[in-house]
């Protein structure tokens, strides 16, 4: 069979169209720090996060939902350790107060990450060269996962140290009833230890009779009423 030449060239065309749109699709999403657009106008403020997680360059900067500029740069600042992200911001957007605060956001569960700006209420605004202060760094999903089940490691261990715990007072406990029963029951069965002084007691006693038997003699020397 002979092979038809612009049947070829037409499938080649295709491929090459494909690939194509794929790279573009890839370069726009905002995890990618690619951009095919141009150099745009607008004016450049920083912020400083502790860590900017999966953030890129190209990520989109929003405020209030609404795109208003873009990631220019992501560096470390080699004083304090913390990472500088530089936000060009498109010049229409001049009137952003400047105790605003800035926070890395991901769109979505497995989206790519962005700089939320929020409105704050000082007069002045940012310009260009502007710092804003108050930042918050990105929420990173292995941090978050090795914390909750370090908690839960935490928490059952001291659940089973406080069983131990009880199950030892419960043994002392058990030990020392019978000492105590034996000690208060010794009393109660015949022959015990408490009998003897009780016997003591009665002994005692023995020695009131002897101060009835000299009312004995007082009671003899009475005259009889029949004499009187």
């Amino acid at each position: 069979m002979r092979a038809n030449p612009t049947l070829e060239i037409g499938t080649g065309l295709f491929v090459l169209l494909g690939f194509a749109a794929l790279f573009f699709l890839t370069t726009q999403l905002p995890s990618s720090g690619l951009k095919l657009s141009g150099r745009k106008a607008g004016f450049h403020v920083t912020a400083q996060f502790d860590n900017v997680g999966d953030l890129k360059t190209g990520a989109p900067v929003t405020m209030a939902g609404v795109d208003i500029g873009d990631v220019e740069s992501i560096r470390i600042d080699q004083q304090n350790y913390r990472a500088v992200v530089t936000m060009r911001i498109d010049p229409q957007f001049r009137q952003i107060p400047d105790d605003s605060d800035a926070s890395i956001n991901t769109q979505g569960l497995l989206g790519g990450q962005y700089v939320a700006i929020g409105a704050g209420g000082s007069e002045t605004y940012l310009k260009a060269g502007s710092q804003i202060q108050f930042t918050q760094s990105a929420l990173v999903l292995e941090s978050i996962i090795n914390k909750f089940f370090a908690n839960v490691a935490s928490g059952g261990s001291s659940s089973s140290g406080n069983s131990g715990n009880s199950a030892g007072s419960g043994g002392s406990s058990g030990a020392g009833s019978p000492g105590a029963q034996g000690a208060a029951g010794g009393p109660g069965h015949p022959g015990g230890s408490n009998k003897g002084p009780a016997g003591g007691s009665r002994g005692d006693g023995g020695t009131s009779h002897a101060g009835g038997s000299d009312k004995g003699p007082g009671a003899a020397s009475a005259p009889p009423h029949g004499q009187n």
